[in-house]
Order: structure tokens, then sequence, then C-alpha cells
């Protein structure tokens, strides 16, 4: 979030963030709305005598009680701002929990337009079962949320080459199914191969590098979201961005 408020500030558009993640607890970048000022994961395990995990899902039900502070939120922001959701980090919340997608439809009646920003972390590159789980749990993310996906690998300036990354990203899947079929017991061969297949039928998940050195990825990945907001004109109904 802070890479991509720093680079919309160099090109003199404004991104305001809200944070949508209660467990959060500190920022590099400035907060136009913070979910912990309605509910705090901190102060629900405490009261509540929950773990992290069902406290969590608890604050996103209360969001979802309370969307009336989401809405006022949003007003104070303004009706043609570009708005960035950063999201809680744990997976199960989108396969799992209908919370997030009542969010997403709360937004979408507001008047937004919407597009899920997904990150999966390129160390994943490295191991391919790893990698191979994590497009499957995008695939499931993609399919409980409804809503056009740039997936993106995050952290690739850690990564030793990116050379290596780009011929990965670009192997097609028996090739990956080959990668999993060394050092995988046999009998999940056939399981390996069915997996790759539906990821070759899909062909929905694809990945963006995010290099937070090179400018350029991240021009790339801004412009695959347009204006987050539409708003129907009083005098002849039509929706305009």
């Amino acid at each position: 979030c802070n890479t991509l408020h720093e680079h919309a500030e160099t090109l003199n558009r404004t991104i305001h963030i809200v944070n949508l993640d209660p467990a959060a607890e500190q920022f590099s970048y400035p907060v136009a709305g913070d979910i912990r000022d309605l509910i705090s994961l901190d102060e629900v395990m405490g009261e509540l005598r929950l773990g992290p995990n069902g406290g969590l899902i608890y604050c996103m039900e209360y969001l979802v009680d309370n969307l009336d502070w989401l809405e006022e939120t949003l007003d104070h922001i303004g009706p043609d701002a570009y708005v960035l959701f950063d999201c809680p980090g744990q997976i199960e919340l989108y396969p799992h929990v209908p919370a997030i997608g009542q969010v997403v439809r709360e937004l979408q009646r507001l008047g937004f337009a919407l597009r899920a920003t997904y990150l999966l972390d390129s160390q994943f590159v490295a191991d391919v079962p790893k990698f191979v789980s994590g497009v499957l749990c995008c695939l499931s993310a993609m399919t409980a949320l409804e809503l056009p996906h740039v997936n993106v690998l995050s952290k690739c300036d850690l990564l030793p080459s990116r050379r290596s990354l780009e011929s990965f990203l670009e192997a097609e899947p028996h090739a990956l199914s080959g990668m999993l079929r060394q050092g995988t017991s046999p009998a999940f061969h056939r399981l390996n191969s069915a997996i790759c297949a539906l990821m070759d039928e899909w062909s929905m998940v694809q990945f963006l590098p995010l290099d937070p050195r090179d400018p350029d990825t991240i021009e790339i990945i801004l412009a695959q979201v347009p204006c987050t907001r539409t708003r129907r004109c009083r005098a002849c109904g039509l929706v305009r961005c």
C-alpha cells in the first residue's frame, strides 16, 4: 500500500487508503479511515477471550453489522477519489467467511467500481508445490469475491534473478506438473496433473511482478485499476466515471 501511495504521489495522483485490518499496528502511509476506530482485534481477544482467527472473524462480522461506519468514512473522503482498501491477509476470510463478500457488495452499492488485488509472496516461486497451492488459494478467492482480480507477486526485489522469475511464470502447466513430480510420491502424480490441468483450463490466474525499486512494475499494476467511483447524473440518469 505504501509503495502504491508513494508512486501515485510522484504522478500527482491522490490515493486514499482505508485500513480494514483490525489487527494492524502501525502504518507507513497516511490512513484516511481505520477500522480500529470501530473495533480492534486486541480488544476483541481480551474481552471475548477469542484467539486471533476467531477474533478476526468476529471483527469482520462486526464491520458488516456496522456498515454505516464505512459509508460515513468514505463520505468524508469524497466521491471522486481513488481508494485503496488494505484488507487482512488471512486467506480463510475470503473463500470461507461471507463477511468480506458482504463488504464488497456494500461498496458496489455505494457506486465503487472494485478491483481485488491478490498478493502472493514471490518466494513461493522457489518452491513449486507452494506456488501451485498459492494459485489455488487465489482461484478460491476469485470465485468467492466475483471481482476482477489483479494478481501480484510481491517482494520481487528480494529474488536473486528476475530472469528465473519470468521463465517460471511463463512455464506451461505440463511443465509445472513435471516439476511437481520431482520429490513427490507416485500416488499423487495423477492429482498433481489434474490440478495443473485445472489451472490451464481456467487460464484466469496471471501474476504481475511488483518490485518497489522498479517504477515500471508499479505503473503496470496501477494501469490495471480504473477509477474507483461511478456517479449517476441527476439530470439524465447516465452513469459516469
